[in-house]
């Protein structure tokens, strides 16, 4: 099997107690209506129980698994900061969006000037920067700068958006931004579009928080609540002015603001919702940097920056059923780790949220440095990391078998697909009532075993098929041997 963690040994090396049931979110109401989302196993929000048939020595465990860093990377070398990609799929290409800056002309003490930068790819490993020519930067106009914000005095921490259609306002590309350095009234986070991701529209460019965090602000849509919500620092109280830290607080920390409307100025203010807690001030972890995040099948999905004072950063997985309570791996693994000392990513890592499936696989690109936040002797990349699709965490069986029984759903119809890794084991399913009692021709003996390694494997029954079951309240019952199921669902009724 891949490289991977048990969180049950995590867990006890860090002296964490066990996981809530369904995390730190409402239980879900039974019978769970499931639709057609792939369902995760990284919190227990599906999971009624789980157990091994060897009891006395064998466990059905939760495991992490760490995306790998590709082997050609950087990507791009020299040049970099934080960095989002999205596939065009209509033009065959690849495109990236990377925070860069200038500090010519600056003291030590003097931030410098931050811009948008823009490369495209063919196959998302080898990037071209074209001279686009279209901002003056560092002395001329031949670069890839796409943006430098409003007024053209600074452009920071971008994200672009996935937004539904009637918020787009005809953009094909929507990109949030922070800015500063402009006419009062102005400065703060922005939104700005573009029909090729390489020319935006000035005239469209929006303030919608007049608040001056200074990370990237990741806008995400929740389609269930009908919600923007961001996540950014607290700059309304903390960190305001030049002065101790006895006055000033610590902003370095993960806020959250919502709005029902994307483009007008949000009327919530920042309410900090991660905070370092003793695992992290253990290790002198003590403030996070930022966390990009995305929605997607039901969870929010965080990228979160964690930071040493005023050393390291490196990224961890953070997820939330509401937007509000976020969870994380006991133990602490991380999601993208520091390279080893003296590679080109070996001070700081930040990683994006927004992957690209790739057949497979889950594409993540993110920014390093070879150098402490501290020190401005340090040079930039851009390297990708791969992950099995869907494959942040499984359930694992042991050799002696183990089931993962979910709770009560309601089957929308269609088939049962199941994403899972079998090859030296087997994988098998059971279909059962509100009390567990097996259905007629759904038990392991009527299935059909799987014994492969497939992200989107059919589970099917000798004489009978799970679409017959469309609008009955169901359990389904994973018999695991040595295998790892990462995600089930259905593929709907017709």
């Amino acid at each position: 099997m891949k490289t991977a963690i048990p969180w049950l040994m995590l867990a006890a090396l860090a002296g964490a107690g066990p996981m809530a049931v369904a995390g730190v979110g409402v239980l879900p109401v039974e019978p769970v209506d499931i639709g057609t989302e792939p369902q995760f196993f990284v919190d227990d929000h599906i999971v009624d129980n789980r157990w091994a048939l060897k009891q006395k020595t064998e466990e059905v465990l939760r495991v992490f698994h760490p995306p790998k860093k590709h082997q050609s990377n950087p990507l791009i070398a020299g040049e970099g900061g934080y960095v989002c990609v999205a596939q065009d799929r209509e033009a065959g290409l690849f495109r990236m969006w990377y925070q860069t800056y200038d500090r010519a002309g600056k003291t030590e003490d003097e931030a410098g000037d931050y811009a948008i930068a823009y490369a495209q790819s063919k196959d998302g490993l080898k990037w071209e920067r074209p001279k686009l020519c279209l901002m003056n930067w560092k002395g001329g106009k031949d670069n890839n700068i796409v943006w430098r914000g409003f007024g053209d005095k600074r452009a920071s921490g971008q994200q672009i958006l996935t937004l539904p259609e009637k918020d787009r306002r005809g953009y094909r590309y929507v990109m949030a931004y922070h800015t500063s350095g402009a006419r009062r009234g102005n400065n703060g986070i922005r939104l700005v579009g573009s029909q090729d991701g390489i020319h935006w529209d000035k005239a469209g460019d929006t303030l919608i928080a007049p608040l001056p965090s200074d990370t990237v602000n990741s806008i995400v849509f929740d389609p269930v609540r009908r919600l923007y919500v961001m996540f950014c620092r607290d700059k309304t109280a903390y960190r305001l002015f030049q002065a101790n830290i006895l006055d000033t607080g610590e902003s370095r920390r993960v806020a959250r603001m919502a709005s029902p409307e994307l483009w007008t100025e949000w009327k919530s203010k920042p309410q900090n919702i991660l905070i370092p807690d003793e695992q992290d001030m253990a290790r002198g972890f003590n403030r996070f940097y930022g966390m990009p995040a995305r929605y997607h099948a039901g969870i929010y999905w965080g990228a979160l920056w964690c930071f040493k004072l005023n050393t390291d950063i490196w990224t961890e997985l953070a997820w939330s059923r509401d937007g509000v309570n976020f969870e994380r791996m006991p133990g602490r693994p991380r999601l993208i780790d520091l390279g080893k000392d003296g590679a080109w990513d070996d001070g700081m890592v930040f990683g994006g949220s927004d992957w690209v499936e790739m057949g497979n696989e889950w594409w993540m690109y993110y920014s390093g440095w070879d150098g402490p936040h501290g020190t401005r002797d340090r040079t930039p990349g851009i390297g990708l990391a791969t992950l099995r699709k869907e494959g942040f965490v499984s359930m694992r069986g042991p050799r002696g078998g183990g089931v993962v029984c979910t709770r009560l759903l309601r089957w929308p119809g269609g088939k049962l697909i199941v994403n899972a890794d079998a090859h030296a084991g087997e994988l098998k399913v059971r279909i059962s009532d509100e009390r567990r009692k097996p259905l007629a021709g759904f038990d392991y003996a009527d299935g059909i075993a799987f014994t492969g390694d497939n992200v989107a494997h059919e589970v099917a029954w000798k004489e009978k098929a799970i679409d017959s079951l469309k609008g009955r309240v169901i359990r389904l019952e994973f018999l695991l041997k040595d295998a790892d199921l990462y995600t089930f669902r259905s593929t709907g009724g017709e």
